[in-house]
């Protein structure tokens, strides 16, 4: 059930947003897509047609075990398996703060996608400003879980860097969806200050 795979995956908003997106009969990539669990749910009850790819060899066994189909690949490395628009939707979910070059990805996945679906953390968020404010200490929240000195994080963003990212690379922000844990309005009225994420929908200007 889908109630279910939420649950499993502490109730991951923005996947939830994401598989609202996803038409019977879409071709979709997940990139990073981990253990594949979130893809087997698109195929089994939104009747996609779907392919991950992720470079953990562990993962990549866990795909296999949950029936997905998938390639071993580095995030940093180009897509050029792809062809230009040979998917209806690029997801790339949680991961764009641990590439190298994340301008160099968006640009890939807005080339092999019609459209590409992003989940972003935002590092702007009030929490984040609160604490380094406060304590003079880098953030930790339950997005953030991690210090600084062992963070996967490298490209520390928030929501208005990057939609000014997007504007730079001429990628159109089709849609944006901001995730809060608290105050909806505030959400979703000043969502660089009060959402803790967001789930933005681009396309290739």
């Amino acid at each position: 059930m889908v109630e279910a795979f939420y649950a499993d995956q502490n109730d991951r908003r923005d996947l939830e947003i994401i598989a609202e997106l996803v038409k019977p009969g879409h071709r979709v990539l997940d990139l990073g897509c981990g253990d594949g669990a979130f893809l087997r749910m698109l195929k089994e009850q939104h009747g996609a047609e779907v392919l991950g790819m992720e470079i953990s060899q562990r993962r990549i066994a866990e795909c296999i075990a949950n029936g997905v189909p998938v390639i071993q690949s580095d995030l940093d490395d180009d897509l050029d398996f792809a062809e230009n628009g040979s998917f209806d939707l690029v997801i790339l979910s949680q991961t764009l703060q641990e590439m190298r070059r994340p301008d160099q990805l968006l640009r890939r996945i807005v080339r092999v996608g019609k459209h590409a679906a992003v989940s972003f953390i935002n590092f702007g968020h009030i929490h984040c400003r609160l604490q380094l404010l406060l304590t003079g200490r880098m953030p930790r929240t339950t997005q953030i879980p991690y210090q600084w000195y062992n963070t996967p994080n490298i490209h520390l963003g928030t929501i208005r860097d990057f939609r000014h990212l997007c504007d730079h690379l001429d990628i159109n922000i089709v849609q944006e969806t901001p995730i809060g844990m608290r105050f909806p309005l505030l959400t979703a009225k000043m969502p660089n200050l009060f959402a803790v994420g967001s789930v933005f929908v681009l396309e290739k200007r």
